[in-house]
């Protein structure tokens, strides 16, 4: 069965997009920790990050550079946190989250975005690529 991402690969679920190749995508989060929150995958749906081979986990990571240094260009914030969990959906996924202060790494508060702002937020993102 299709993870969430996977959906989003396909087209099937709307999102956000940032930048996309042939072997990666990035989105905003919907359920940000902070304004800019960006989700970095591969568009193979891999449950593990270390089950990835090291190729495919090397360009996740180049690819996840790149996009941080967009964001900190677009975002105002101190620097960008990384973070890999991925017990919310079984598909590698790389957090990027613009950060001012520790707790917004904690995945405890949220922050509210509208439709518009996400878009407007995605262009500028985008723009510094």
């Amino acid at each position: 069965m299709s993870t969430i991402f996977t959906k989003i690969i396909n087209g099937e679920i709307p999102a956000y997009k940032i930048t996309e190749d042939d072997r990666y995508l990035a989105f905003l989060d919907v359920n940000p920790n902070a304004k800019g929150h960006t989700l970095c995958i591969p568009k193979q749906e891999v449950n593990k990050i270390f089950d990835m081979d090291e190729e495919d986990y090397l360009g996740l990571m180049r690819f996840s550079r790149k996009v941080a240094i967009a964001l900190e260009k677009a975002v105002p914030c101190k620097r960008v946190g990384v973070a890999v969990v991925g017990l919310e959906v079984p598909h590698v996924h790389v957090h990027l989250i613009p950060l001012n202060t520790m707790d917004e790494m904690r995945f405890i508060d949220k922050v509210t975005l509208s439709k518009d702002e996400f878009e407007a937020l995605a262009k500028q993102i985008s723009a510094n690529l």
